[in-house]
């Protein structure tokens, strides 16, 4: 068995440190980093209850500033350190934000422990749309192609 990266645990040990910051600031008990070996380029704690924003978690919150400092709105060539397992939408965005790699410390067990069960989430994406819990109804679905037919032919559109 080969011996954990200091580097992969000094990055992590932060992401749980900003999680703890986080929860003494009041907010939610989750903290990240974005990390190109060595360097940190981003991190966040969860903002949610501090700037009113359910998608503010710190998996986002650092994927943002990211982006940010870098400029671009991929992150190919860097890592997420997160102290908890990725709900669904963070998952997403570590997908959408394309980077390498993602590790995380503590488990959604832990976390729906603490009362935190995203365990709905999970089971509402395999869900058909008229079984999810929140209505979800098609509306104009015969107007619904027009913006992406408008993508399509846009020839200077930035691919993402």
């Amino acid at each position: 068995m080969t011996a954990p990266d200091p580097v992969a645990l000094r990055h992590m040990r932060r992401a749980l440190r900003l999680a703890c910051d986080s929860v003494a600031a009041g907010g939610g008990p989750f903290g990240a980093v974005i990390a190109r070996g060595e360097e940190v380029v981003a991190e966040g704690g969860n903002r949610v209850t501090l700037d009113l924003d359910p998608t503010a978690h710190a998996e986002v919150t650092a994927i943002r500033r990211a982006c940010r400092a870098l400029g671009r709105f991929e992150l190919r060539g860097l890592v997420l350190y997160s102290s908890c397992e990725p709900c669904p939408m963070c998952l997403a965005a570590i997908h959408w934000a394309r980077l390498d790699g993602a590790h995380f410390a503590g488990t959604r067990q832990d976390a729906a422990a603490a009362g935190f069960d995203d365990e709905l989430l999970y089971r509402e994406v395999a869900l058909p749309i008229a079984l999810r819990t929140v209505p979800t109804h098609p509306l104009l679905p015969e107007e619904g192609g027009a913006p992406f037919a408008a993508w399509a032919a846009k020839a200077d559109r930035t691919a993402y």
